[in-house]
Order: structure tokens, then C-alpha cells, then sequence
């Protein structure tokens, strides 16, 4: 991989185990072995029915590239509110960014990249999960979720044309795409869009607006939801809009995620070539539900590590941490809320895996209907036990975590950051909802 060096990583812990005369080596533990810090398949004594020989070989390396490249960075991004462009190119170069948007997308074909031997979806996941151990959503979605939501319309719907002149430059770091569905008025009810397209011989000319637009100010490309025809999903189509004339993007002011570009974004008869619309004139809803399963595992992914980081944060401080003459993990309260923590995050970890197995084997057609609903119930459960995990942190940092520097400074950003995962990509409330009725719709 070009430009990209393995650092020297820090020795995996041996345990001995002494028996009669003989001594035996425990098995390696990837990574520092903090109680349950990382999943358990980290820990080489577990078994596991999912991962292989290439996903160990990939975690090393993901590993590697976040150590190096941008768990030392993040205190300073959060203040600059934006990632370098280079660690873009950087994690492009590193073989890893073309991971995030789908092990079936055929993106490393598009790249000068390799991609892991057999990939598939864990490959992503460990990628994301490992990516996450940042500790801010801001950064996570500063650096993939664009990429990850906004170019899978171009790649499962474009043109032959659109993908080669769109993607590649993408998928390397040179070109930052979003997805612009969201508007003032229109969230999780997309049907109600009002941005409009109107046809102009070889044009469409847009007029609107979208807002809470991720990585919007940093975009070349911008992925946008239309109305083309009549009110309702039938009337939606998808365009494909450059950077240019008539779009103007502004900074949103956000409680947290503060990296990610979140952006009011402005349409002012914005000419666009008619050979930029992403599969069929009014016929965009399917191509945004097309990607919806994706979106939303990729949310469970990064809440998941988000929160399991608030428990290895909140453990090592209660080992340090004294009150009333003894350590916090002395008093039983404490070790309550860890536990409490670590029983959710370790649930719905080992969800995410078993659905992660179900797109690893499922058709591309089936899983869009099948997992839909279980999806969405996962999606909604993990931003609850990221939420959770949130305040408990804060409650065992105490002080700490009211300051956005020092020992709780994780704790305060993550705090701030709860709302980006329980609100876009369907809100708790819309998820819940849509999974009863996809389960009751089954049963008819």
C-alpha cells in the first residue's frame, strides 16, 4: 500500500499457565486486554464462527493506520472542526477508505488498491469499529460517512460514465461526496421533499434546500433527492449536482459531531446535465431506501465501539480515581454502572455480528427486505445504549466530564454526540415504529 507504514505496535499480552510441571503459554490477546475493551473475539482464548485469518490481518492493519494517523489528532480536529485533507489520501493509500461503502459494491475495482482476501462485511465492520476507537463522531463522519452514504447511489444506480468520472476520486481521497435528502421541513418523511428539478431540454434546473447536510461544506459532489413529477415517493428522482454555480453552503452550528461538515445547503438554479440522474426520472425513493440497511448497520458499527470506549474510559479511571478513602471501583454503585454499561454494549455487539453474518450470506435483494425491520430495531437500540453509556460515564467522571479537556474530555464529547446517532438515518421513534409494522406486514 503506497505511502503507508505499519508502526510498531505494542506486544499482544501472553498469560502463563503453570500445570504440575508443565508451563503453557496462554493464548495472544490483540490489542491492551482492558476489561472488555474490545470485542471478545480480540481475546485469543474465544472462539469464534465468524472471523478468519484475513479479518485478523486487516484488524492489524486498521489498527495500525488509527493509531498512527488519527487517535492523536483528534483533540485538535474537534477544535479545527474539520479533518486534513490528506488523511483522506492517507487512509485511501492505506487500502482501507474504499471499505466503507460495502463489501459488494465493487469499489477495489475501481481503485488502485487491493482489497482483503475473501471480503466481506466484517472486513467493513472491523474497519468502522476500529476507526471509532477515536472517540468522536465528529470524526467518524468527518472522514467516512459521506463517502459511505453519499457515493452508493452512484455506484448501485449511476451510469457506467458517472462511476468512472465520479467514484474513483472518491474512493481515494481526492473528492468528498454527501448525501442531500434531508430538508428543513422533510426527515424521516423523505416522500416530502420540495426541493425541485425541473426538465430544460438537456437540463434539469434544481431550486431548494437541504439541511443537516454531512461533510455539505466540504463537498465536490452532492448526491441530492429531487421532485421531478407529482407529490409523494412517486414524484422523487435523484441527480447527481458539482460544485459550481448557484450552490452555496453554509456551517451549521451543532451540539456535537463538530468535525462532520454538518451543512445548510442552498439550490439556486443550479443548471445540471440531464445525463446526471441517477437511475430512473421518479423513481429516486428506490434508490434511497436501496442503501437505508447500510446506512443504519454503519450507525449500530460506530455506536457500538463509541460506547464500549466510554467503558474502558470510565473503568480505568475508576482504578485511579479515590473518594472517601478508597478507589471508585471499591464502592459497589460504580462497579454497577460498569456493569450495566458493559451487559448493553456486549448485547448488542454480538447483534450487530449476527446480522453482519445474515449480509454476508444473504442475497443483496433479500437482505434489502428481510433485515430491513431488524435493522432498523438494532439501529434504534444502539443509539439507547450509547445514550446510556453516555450519562453513565459522566456520572463516574463527575467533574471531569463538564470540561472539554483533560481526563473526562472523551466523556464531555461523546455526551454531546448522542443526538447524531439517535436522529439521522431515522430517528428511535420512526425505527421502532417502521420494525413492528415490517414484522406485523410479514405475519400477514
Amino acid at each position: 500500500f503506497k505511502g503507508f507504514k505499519l508502526p510498531q505496535l505494542p506486544q499482544p499480552h501472553i498469560r502463563s499457565q503453570v500445570t504440575g510441571s508443565q508451563t503453557m503459554s496462554a493464548p495472544e490477546t490483540f490489542g491492551l486486554g482492558n476489561p472488555y475493551g474490545d470485542p471478545n473475539w480480540y481475546n485469543g482464548a474465544y472462539h469464534s464462527a465468524y472471523y478468519k485469518e484475513t479479518h485478523k490481518a486487516w484488524r492489524k492493519r486498521c489498527r495500525a493506520f488509527v493509531d498512527e494517523h488519527i487517535i492523536p489528532f483528534v483533540s485538535q480536529w474537534e477544535v479545527n472542526k474539520a479533518v486534513p485533507k490528506e488523511t483522506y489520501i492517507q487512509c485511501a493509500e492505506a487500502g482501507l477508505l474504499p471499505i466503507v461503502v460495502g463489501a459488494h459494491s465493487g469499489a477495489f475495482d475501481l481503485v488502485p488498491y487491493d482489497a482483503p482476501e475473501d471480503l466481506d462485511y466484517f472486513h467493513e465492520l472491523i474497519f468502522v469499529d476500529e476507526l471509532a476507537r477515536c472517540g468522536s463522531g465528529g470524526v467518524l463522519w468527518g472522514l467516512i460517512e459521506g463517502l459511505q452514504i453519499g457515493l452508493p447511489p452512484v455506484l448501485n444506480f449511476g451510469s457506467d460514465e458517472m462511476k468512472k468520472r465520479v467514484a474513483p476520486d472518491c474512493l481515494m481521497g481526492k473528492k468528498i461526496i454527501s448525501l442531500n435528502i434531508t430538508e428543513p421541513n422533510a426527515g424521516s418523511d423523505v416522500a416530502a421533499i420540495k426541493t425541485v428539478a425541473k426538465k430544460d431540454g438537456d437540463f434539469y434546473i434544481v431550486d431548494g434546500n437541504k439541511k443537516w447536510i454531512t461533510n455539505g461544506i466540504f463537498s465536490d459532489y452532492f448526491t441530492c433527492a429531487v421532485r421531478t413529477g407529482g407529490p409523494g415517493m412517486r414524484g422523487v428522482s435523484m441527480l447527481l449536482l458539482e460544485k459550481g454555480p448557484g450552490i452555496t453552503t453554509k456551517r451549521m452550528d451543532c451540539q456535537g459531531v463538530w468535525p462532520s461538515g454538518t451543512t445548510y445547503v442552498e439550490f439556486d438554479s443550479v443548471k445540471v446535465p440531464a445525463k446526471n440522474l441517477i437511475g430512473k426520472e421518479n423513481e429516486g425513493f428506490g434508490v434511497i431506501m436501496k442503501n437505508f440497511n447500510h446506512e443504519r448497520w454503519g450507525f449500530v458499527v460506530q455506536a457500538s465501539r463509541l460506547s464500549r470506549c466510554l467503558i474502558e474510559d470510565s473503568w480505568e479511571f475508576a482504578n485511579k480515581r479515590s473518594t472517601f478513602g478508597k478507589k471508585l471501583i471499591e464502592h459497589p454503585v460504580i462497579r454497577w454502572k460498569l456493569a450495566e454499561m458493559t451487559r448493553q454494549v456486549e448485547g448488542i455487539h454480538h447483534w450487530l455480528e449476527n446480522l453482519t453474518f445474515q449480509l454476508c450470506k444473504m442475497p443483496k435483494d433479500q437482505a434489502m427486505t428481510t433485515l430491513g425491520g431488524p435493522i432498523a430495531l438494532m439501529k434504534a437500540h444502539s443509539s439507547k445504549v450509547f445514550e446510556y453509556c453516555a450519562r453513565e460515564a459522566r456520572q463516574i467522571f463527575g467533574g471531569n466530564a463538564y470540561t472539554r479537556s483533560g481526563l473526562g474530555e472523551k466523556a464531555e464529547r461523546l455526551y454531546r454526540d448522542v443526538g447524531a446517532y439517535a436522529i439521522p438515518g431515522g430517528s428511535e421513534e420512526i425505527l421502532l415504529d417502521l420494525a413492528i409494522r415490517q414484522g406485523n406486514k410479514s405475519k400477514l
